[in-house]
C-alpha cells in the first residue's frame, strides 16, 4: 500500500484542522449556512433524508487494518443519531412498511468509498481528526471536481495483469487533489483505471476510463475512453486514444478536462456531464482534445509528464508484502478438503488465482439476509481488520460490487480464513450469483431517491436462499438504484431495477441486458426497459418469472455448463422475457 510521507500527513491533518474551524464558525453563527454548505461538501459531508452523511475517500479501494479499526471506532462511537432524530426517521419508515435503519455501521459504495449515515454535524470535526490520524479524509468525495479514482480490486495481484495501475492512480490522486483547474468543473468527474486484460473496474462507464496495455513494440501505455456514465442518459465511453505512452497520461487528462471546462454546460446540471459534450460534439471534441494535448506538450513543455524516477518512487510503495503461512492443524489439507462441501463451494466461488502461485485472492461477501448490501457493522469492521492482519498482510480492498477482497492470502491459510469469515457472517458462497446484489442506500437514507432499494434487495435475497438453486441459475448481475442517478448501477445490471415515483407511490422499472464490461458480461452496454413499472409487491414474482424463462430457454454449452443469463438474453432477445414479466403481473392481479 502507498505510504503517506510527511507532507501528505501534514496536509490531511491541516485540512481536518481547517474544517474544525469552519464548523466552529458555522455553529457560532459567524458563517452562514450558504457559506458553510460548499465547505462541508468539499470534505465529504452531505445532509441526507434523516441526518448528515459522511463519504470517506478510499483511493483505489485499498484499506489497511489500522484504517479499518478507525472506521470501526467511528461506526461504534459516532454513527448514532440523537434519539429524537432516529425516532422520527423510524416512524417515517414504518409508514412505508419498513424499519431498515441500521446505525453504528459503515457502507461500502460502488465507487469503493465508505459512507456513514448518522454522524451528527456537531461531532464532524472529531471524526475528521480520527480519519486524519490514519491518513484518511473526505476530500473530493463531493462537488464538481475530479472524484476519488477507482481501480480494479485485484490490482497488483491478478494473473491477467499487464501492469499494476495503482502507482498511476496514486500519482493522479496527488495531482488532482485541490488542483484549481479541476475544482469547479461543470459537473462531477470520475476516473477509473485498470491494468488487467479483463475490465473489473467498469472503466467504460466512467467520465475517463484508462486501461493499461502494451503496443506491438512492447511499450506500456493507456487506452483512453471518455464520456461514459449512467444517470438519466446512460452512455458507454468513446475511445479517444487506442494507445498513449504512460508518461503522458496526466498531460492528456489535463487536455480532456480543459476542453470539458471550456465547453461543458453549466446552465443545466442534467446536461453538464462530459458524456453530453462528447455525444453532442463527437469528432470535434476529440480533435479539440488532441489540439489541446499538443499545445500542452509542445508549447508548455508537457509540465505533467511523469519522470521514470517519480514512477519508480511511487511504485516502491506497492511491492508485494511478506505473507505468513498458517501453522494451523488444517494447513496440510487446504488445497482439497473434499470432506467439507461447504468449504469446497466457497473455494470455487470466493477464491481466485493470484499471480503468485502460493497465494490466493479471497472475496468476503457483504451480502446476507438482514444486512443491506455493502453494510458492515462496527464489530465486523474490527474483526475484518483482524482477518486482514492474520491472513492478508494487513490489507483489504473494497470492490465496486460492495464486497471486500483480501489480496494476499497464502493458499495454506484458506481453511482457517474461511472459518474466521463464517464467524463474521462473511463466508456466503454467493459471489457473482443472484443474491450478490449491488444496491444503493435508496429512499431509506438518500434525499434524492424516489424509492427504496434495500427492501427490494432483501426480498430477492429471501426468495433465493437455496444455494443449489443459485448455482443452477448461475452467474448473473442484479443491480438496484433508488433513483435515476444510478448509484446502484442499474444500467449495467443483467437485471437492473430502478425506483421511480408513480403518482406518489414507489414503483420499479426493470431493465435487462446491461453489462459492466467483465469477461462474464461482455462489452459494457446499458440495459433496456421492459414494460411498465411494477410495485414493490409485484417485483419478486416478476424477477422470478424472468429467471424461470431463462431456465426454460437456456442452451447447454461445452465444458459442462449452460448458457449464462446474459448469453441467453442476447441470443433470444427481450420479447420472451417481457412476456414472462407481463404474465407474472397478470397472475398477481388475478390472485388479488
Amino acid at each position: 500500500m502507498y505510504q503517506y510521507n510527511d507532507f501528505d500527513t501534514a496536509f490531511v491533518k491541516s485540512r481536518a484542522a481547517q474544517f474544525r474551524d469552519q464548523l466552529d464558525r458555522w455553529q457560532s453563527g459567524r458563517l452562514s449556512e450558504d457559506d458553510f454548505r460548499p465547505l462541508r461538501l468539499q470534505n465529504g459531508w452531505y445532509v441526507q433524508r434523516h441526518a448528515p452523511m459522511l463519504r470517506v475517500a478510499v483511493p483505489y479501494g485499498e484499506l489497511s487494518s489500522a484504517q479499518l479499526r478507525v472506521l470501526a471506532r467511528i461506526a461504534r462511537e459516532f454513527d448514532a443519531p440523537e434519539p429524537e432524530v432516529y425516532l422520527k426517521a423510524a416512524d417515517a419508515q414504518r409508514r412505508l412498511g419498513t424499519t431498515h435503519l441500521p446505525t453504528n455501521s459503515a457502507h461500502f459504495t460502488t465507487r469503493t468509498n465508505v459512507q456513514f449515515n448518522w454522524i451528527p454535524l456537531s461531532k464532524a470535526a472529531d471524526v475528521m481528526d480520527l480519519l486524519a490520524s490514519v491518513d484518511m479524509h473526505g476530500i473530493q468525495t463531493s462537488g464538481n471536481c475530479i472524484r476519488n479514482i477507482s481501480c480494479d480490486e485485484r490490482a497488483g495481484v491478478a494473473p491477467d495483469e499487464i501492469a499494476d495501475p495503482r502507482p498511476f492512480a496514486e500519482l493522479m490522486r496527488q495531482w488532482t487533489t485541490l488542483h484549481p483547474e479541476f475544482a469547479f468543473l461543470p459537473r462531477k468527474f470520475k476516473i477509473a483505471v485498470t491494468g488487467a486484460a479483463e475490465d473489473r473496474a467498469a472503466t467504460d462507464w466512467h467520465d475517463v476510463g484508462l486501461r493499461l496495455l502494451r503496443n506491438e513494440l512492447g511499450e506500456l501505455g493507456f487506452r483512453i475512453t471518455v464520456g461514459g456514465g449512467m444517470g438519466r442518459t446512460p452512455m458507454v465511453g468513446s475511445v479517444l486514444r487506442e494507445f498513449l505512452p504512460w508518461n503522458h497520461i496526466m498531460n492528456y487528462i489535463e487536455a480532456v478536462v480543459r476542453v470539458y471546462n471550456r465547453y461543458g454546460r453549466r446552465d443545466n446540471k442534467y446536461k453538464a456531464r462530459i458524456k453530453i459534450l462528447v455525444k453532442a460534439e463527437g469528432q470535434r471534441y476529440i480533435d479539440d482534445v488532441e489540439d489541446e494535448f499538443r499545445e500542452i506538450v509542445e508549447h508548455d513543455g508537457g509540465p505533467h509528464t511523469i519522470p521514470p524516477e517519480e514512477l519508480a518512487r511511487v511504485t516502491a510503495s506497492f511491492v508485494a508484502p511478506a505473507v505468513t503461512r498458517s501453522e494451523s492443524k488444517h494447513a496440510a489439507r487446504q488445497d482439497a478438503p473434499t470432506d467439507n462441501p461447504i468449504f469446497m463451494r466457497w473455494m470455487q466461488r470466493n477464491v481466485a488465482l493470484h499471480k503468485d502461485p502460493a497465494l490466493r485472492i479471497v472475496t468476503l461477501s457483504f451480502k446476507r439476509l438482514g444486512q443491506a448490501p455493502g453494510d458492515a457493522s462496527a464489530g465486523q469492521l474490527e474483526r475484518l481488520a483482524d482477518l486482514a492482519d492474520r491472513f492478508s498482510a494487513g490489507e483489504a480492498r473494497v470492490t465496486h460490487t460492495q464486497n471486500v477482497v483480501l489480496p494476499w492470502v497464502a493458499s495454506d491459510n484458506l481453511f482457517a480464513l474461511w472459518e474466521g469469515a463464517r464467524q463474521l457472517g462473511l463466508a456466503s458462497t454467493n459471489v457473482g450469483l443472484l443474491t450478490d446484489i449491488i444496491a444503493c442506500p435508496g429512499g431509506d437514507f438518500c434525499a434524492l431517491a424516489n424509492a427504496r432499494s434495500i427492501p427490494i434487495a432483501q426480498a430477492l435475497a429471501e426468495r433465493y436462499q437455496d444455494i443449489d438453486e443459485l448455482d443452477d441459475i448461475g452467474e448473473i448481475d442484479v443491480h438496484i438504484s433508488g433513483c435515476i442517478n444510478s448509484c446502484g448501477h442499474h444500467h449495467s445490471g443483467h437485471i437492473g431495477v430502478l425506483g421511480v415515483d408513480k403518482d406518489g407511490k414507489e414503483c420499479y422499472q426493470i431493465t435487462l441486458g446491461g453489462a459492466d464490461g467483465t469477461a462474464a458480461s461482455g462489452a459494457a452496454q446499458p440495459g433496456k426497459v421492459i414494460g411498465p413499472s411494477f410495485s414493490a409487491a409485484e417485483l419478486p414474482d416478476v424477477v422470478a418469472a424472468i429467471l424461470e424463462k431463462y431456465r426454460e430457454l437456456r442452451e447447454y454449452r461445452e465444458q459442462g455448463r449452460y448458457e449464462r443469463f446474459i448469453e441467453t438474453l442476447r441470443r433470444t432477445g427481450l420479447d420472451p422475457f417481457k412476456a414472462a414479466a407481463s404474465s407474472a403481473r397478470a397472475e398477481q392481479e388475478v390472485r388479488a
